[in-house]
């Protein structure tokens, strides 16, 4: 169970269906037999990223010489904003700007897929338990591929579901996802709390 539970956490935070949107505006101008691959493509350097973060994180935590505490409230922090964008989008969506040509790791892979959320996520729970890493490496890669059998279909679930439906689920992931990031940091404040205590 902690594995699906795990999942569908990492599947809030990588936002496949919020990402809709977005993929679609930026592959608007690639011609429609490379969408495919282009998606692929994007996935498996994103995979690549997460699991880069997710085994190396703690090294990354050592050198910058923050504590879990402090990462956890951090994560909590960020994974709240994004909530907070996926329950209240900005008029002009993700970008701001027009994207032209064929995209190569930015924005699809980094930040839309692999983004902060996601990063600070797998580096907290190898935080908390790195002797449970078969756990989060499992949950990973099943919200990577559901993240990417939704993106895959995009256009079919774009045109499917319609641009109403799409941002009624988005929010509705927002607002579970908001719960969530209001436990981290809790949580984290709680750990930076206790390390201060016993410090003194």
């Amino acid at each position: 169970m902690e594995v699906f539970s795990t999942a569908l956490l990492l599947c809030l935070v990588l936002d496949p269906v919020g990402n809709i949107p977005a993929f679609l505006a930026v592959l608007n101008n690639v011609p429609a037999g490379k969408h495919r691959r282009i998606i692929v493509r994007e996935m498996l350097v994103a995979l690549a990223t997460l699991i880069l973060f997710l085994f190396l994180g703690k090294y990354i935590l050592a050198a910058l010489q923050v504590s879990y505490g402090s990462l956890g409230a951090a994560g909590g922090i960020i994974l709240f904003l994004i909530a907070l964008r996926m329950v209240f989008p900005g008029p002009k969506g993700v970008f701001h700007e027009d994207l032209d040509g064929e995209p190569f790791i930015v924005p699809l892979a980094i930040p839309l897929i692999a983004g902060p959320g996601a990063m600070a996520t797998l580096m907290l729970l190898m935080a908390r338990r790195p002797d449970n890493w078969p756990t989060w490496l499992a949950a990973l890669l099943l919200a990577w591929l559901v993240s990417g059998v939704i993106l895959l279909l995009a256009e079919r679930l774009g045109r499917l579901l319609g641009k109403r439906t799409l941002v009624a689920i988005e929010r509705l992931m927002g607002l579970i996802l908001t719960t969530v990031a209001v436990e981290m940091l809790i949580n984290g404040i709680e750990q930076a709390y206790d390390k201060f205590v016993h410090a003194q």
